[in-house]
């Protein structure tokens, strides 16, 4: 892990806002490098007993995690740089420590491979341990558990060996004092269990196994830790059979909390682990899969569900919550949404954003106990509480085949909504969906003067079983008309002018924008793809690298069944419509050779590189926009493209 380390600085000034900012009025103009910046903090969460914070925020254009204390005190913010690594997780284990999941690259036999760890980090960040750094593997960043008795431990499912003849290719759980690094074996690996889960008091009460070339899995339960692990369920992927595992478990060691779609959406239920059933119904949003839940203090119930509607919501089944959530609903009004990101152990303190689709919003920090809230941090310097930018709301159109769509749409402000240019903006995944939330590449382009249409097509996730199962086989096919009827539906409206329309996306929408431009370009003046697939082929045979790729390109089977026939990359010659492709050179989850080939394909194929593409590597750019100046680069060179080929 390279250059994982401490940078003391009191980042305050550029953190923090006074109260006096909600009263700014709004700034009419802005340039586009407000709409590039990182958000000044992400993701805080609070120490057990909410004095503290650890959360990733933004400074000279870069990425860090911050761990401050909320009240005054000497040295009480600490930043800690990433250097190469990725930062994918936080969380407190107690008042003093904090722990980090940690992934960087590094070379294998010859092979780029992304190795994963966790840090330990203390409070004032005057020490790091980095866990089971000298044992563990490629895969070291399970946390299967935290102890909630104040004392540093949790945890670890690690694997031991990069090679699946090895044993220790199989996660084995240790126990791991996080103060010291001390470890010792709690659950042995066992052949083909990659998975481990514990309940409240630390137990390791289950194990999911599989077996890519048999494509079965299995499920190991006991009742406790006395007891030893045996095999209570089995299912075969082939036949798209599934097993239910717990999201919790309860204080009754027999019972536990699952989800499933049996009903048509993901929804909350009790489970009795003795019989392996499903009984009564906790909660459901009609409609909707939930998304995550949040566990009480003692972590054997629930405190909240998450789901996503038309935008973010949350069921609060603890009272506290709950009055608290509809105190600040009421007091945000209705043009805002108000979220409790995160609480201390005993909910008298949290951290509540408050914000809007047209408004990036701003963190504060609530002490119930005060009855006062405080401004922690606004997301932009630019865009503050008083900044409303262009309206978003969602709409419901039909595909040609009569499935009903969701989409959101953002209507650029000030302007009459009648004959627009067009904006589509497929989203990536493509198990994946567009909400009402803040999008700065949405809001940057609706300023421009631009409609964004945002089609949540079949196959995206959130919609239940049967809208999920509709995108089957239709990666490139009845996905993509699903894009052009979004469009016909704009039109029709009256929103949108037919003749200027252009297609942006990212990952997945890149590859439908390479799509739209080969298959479609009639229908496009222009698109854009960024980090995008252009060969489903090469795809999976950089997959091929990867455990249980068979079942994975069975599940591509089932999305594309002819890889060949939707790659745009093998019809360089029919692109019509001209074509901006972007990647960034760091990128680890889609390579940059699928742009820069289809870069090449396209020069053989006989277009002006200049006239009919453009392909702009970044070379320090990774999947997620991590760096300023690659968010600043690319609105410049889109911005270029769009005014170019269809002005607003």
């Amino acid at each position: 892990m390279r250059g994982f380390s401490v940078v003391a600085g009191v980042l305050l000034a550029q953190l923090c806002v006074s109260a006096s900012a909600e009263t700014v009025a709004p700034r009419k103009e802005w340039p586009i490098e407000a709409f590039a910046e990182l958000p000044l903090m992400e993701r805080p969460e609070l120490s057990p007993d909410g004095t503290r914070l650890a959360a990733k925020v933004a400074r000279d254009g870069e990425l860090m995690l911050m761990i401050a204390a909320i009240a005054d005190e000497p040295n009480r913010i600490r930043a800690l740089q990433l250097g190469e690594n990725d930062l994918n997780w936080w969380s407190w284990v107690n008042d003093d420590w904090l722990i980090a999941g940690i992934a960087s690259e590094t070379n294998v036999e010859g092979m780029p491979w992304s190795i994963s760890r966790v840090a330990s980090i203390k409070r004032d960040g005057s020490k790091i341990n980095m866990l089971a750094k000298k044992v563990a593997a490629q895969n070291g960043d399970d946390v299967i558990w935290v102890a909630r008795d104040g004392s540093p431990r949790i945890l670890l499912a690690y694997q031991t060996s990069i090679y699946g003849d090895d044993a220790g290719f199989w996660p084995q759980v240790d126990e791991v004092d996080v103060s010291t690094g001390k470890m010792h074996l709690v659950v042995p690996s066992r052949q083909q269990v990659m998975s481990w889960y514990a309940d409240a008091a630390g137990t390791v009460r289950m194990g999911v196994g599989y077996d890519d070339a048999t494509r079965m899995s299995k499920l190991l339960y006991r009742a406790d830790g006395r007891s030893g692990f045996r095999v209570v369920d089995r299912a075969n992927r082939r036949r798209d059979e599934s097993m239910v595992v717990p999201m919790l478990f309860t204080a009754d060691p027999g019972k536990a909390v699952a989800s499933d779609d049996h009903e048509g959406t993901d929804a909350l239920y009790e489970y009795d682990l003795a019989r392996l059933e499903l009984g009564t119904k906790i909660f459901a949003a009609p409609g909707f899969d939930i998304d995550t839940v949040e566990r009480d203090a003692a972590g054997t119930g629930l405190a909240g569900v998450h789901y996503t509607a038309d935008g973010p919501g949350v069921h609060w089944f603890d009272e506290g919550l709950a009055k608290v959530q509809a105190d600040i609903d009421k007091a945000v009004g209705a043009n805002r949404r108000a979220r409790i990101v995160s609480t201390s152990r005993d909910h008298s303190r949290m951290i509540v954003h408050v914000g809007s689709a047209d408004q990036p919003g701003t963190y504060y920090y609530y002490d119930t106990s005060a009855g006062a809230m405080s401004v922690l941090s606004q997301i932009s310097t630019s865009f503050g509480p008083g900044t409303h930018l262009s309206p978003v709301r969602t709409i419901r159109y039909k595909a040609r085949d009569g499935l009903e769509i969701a989409a959101v749409l953002t209507l650029p402000v000030g302007r009459d909504p009648k004959n627009l240019p067009l904006i589509l903006m497929p989203h990536g995944g493509p198990f994946a969906r567009d909400s009402e939330e803040w999008d700065w590449w949405v809001q940057f382009l609706a300023y421009r003067g631009y409609a964004v249409l945002q089609p949540n097509y079949r196959g995206s996730s959130g919609y239940g079983t049967a809208f999920a199962a509709k995108g089957e086989g239709q990666w490139g096919l009845a996905m993509q008309d699903d894009l052009n009827d979004a469009v016909d539906w704009a039109v029709g409206q009256g929103i949108a002018d037919a003749k200027r329309v252009c297609v942006v996306g990212a990952s997945y929408g890149g590859y439908a924008a390479m799509r739209a431009a080969q298959r479609d370009g009639a229908r496009y003046r222009c698109a854009v793809s960024y980090a995008g697939v252009s060969d489903l082929s090469a795809m999976m045979r950089y997959d091929a690298r990867f455990l249980n790729h068979g079942g994975r390109k069975d599940w591509m089977k089932e999305q594309a069944p002819d890889f060949a026939s939707v790659s745009p990359i093998n019809f360089a010659a029919q692109f019509s419509a001209p074509i901006l492709l972007m990647h960034g050179r760091k990128d680890r989850r889609v390579q940059v050779n699928q742009s820069r080939e289809m870069a090449e394909k396209l020069k053989a194929a006989g277009k002006v590189a200049g006239r009919d593409y453009i392909y702009v590597e970044q070379p320090l750019a990774d999947h997620f926009f991590s760096r300023q100046a690659d968010r600043l680069e690319f609105l410049q060179r889109m911005d270029a493209f769009l005014k170019e080929h269809n002005p607003a």
